[in-house]
């Protein structure tokens, strides 16, 4: 168990059969050794077990030596494991997550990580704090994050955040945020189904975030 604690360990297989059809779905932006999710998560269970048992830095260490790895399996791997011990996250581990926003990014990472750090602010209370941090950035994919940070907090969801995400956002053309405000507007309607008609039929939004807003109405 020593040796598990201090070396992060590289345990997942590769299946070079299903690396290439994995990579292509991802437009071949990164290396995949080939392992689907059910066996990713079922081979991580030892892992996160041990990852309980190690202090703040070792953590930490773990984390970033995972998201350093060129496979992108091992990065959901970080992922995971920040979500599996969000409880302890410091507050310099959640300003890490933040940052590996931008690092390799794309909608399968950023979307993962969108759970985590929700996650986070939603325990602090502290989105009014954190929220604004989203929503200013130049980076799209920070702002996705920021319009998406409420999915799935139903009565606890901040209407007048909520509100101020998308009218932010509504004039930026690029797919994956027009993409999330639907998806924001969808998830929240279901809660509010009221609100989410009127806010539709009085904010001019383009075709998508229309119709993946009103999905549920």
């Amino acid at each position: 168990m020593t040796n598990l604690l201090t070396t992060p360990p590289l345990f997942l297989p590769s299946h070079l059969e299903n690396q290439a059809p994995m990579a292509k779905y991802m437009r071949d932006q990164f290396q995949f050794l080939g392992v689907k999710s059910p066996e990713r998560r079922e081979l991580l269970r030892p892992i996160r077990q041990a990852s309980y048992q190690l202090t703040t830095h070792q953590l930490q260490h773990w984390l970033a030596f995972y998201y350093q790895q060129p496979y992108r399996e091992y990065q959901y791997v970080a992922i995971d494991l920040a979500l599996a011990n969000l409880r302890r996250l410091t507050p310099a581990q959640y300003q890490w997550c933040q940052q590996q926003l931008t690092v390799t990014p794309w909608w399968d990472s950023v979307d993962a990580w969108r759970k985590v750090l929700a996650t986070y602010i939603l325990k602090h209370g502290c989105l009014e704090q954190e929220g604004p941090v989203y929503l200013r950035a130049t980076d799209k994919w920070v702002r996705r994050v920021g319009i998406t940070l409420q999915l799935g907090w139903q009565q606890q969801t901040n209407v007048q955040y909520l509100r101020t995400a998308i009218l932010s956002n509504q004039c930026d053309e690029d797919f994956f945020i027009q993409k999330a405000i639907g998806w924001a507007l969808r998830d929240y309607s279901k809660t509010n189904p009221a609100w989410g008609r009127e806010f539709l039929a009085t904010t001019t939004l383009s075709r998508l975030a229309q119709r993946e807003g009103q999905k549920y109405l």
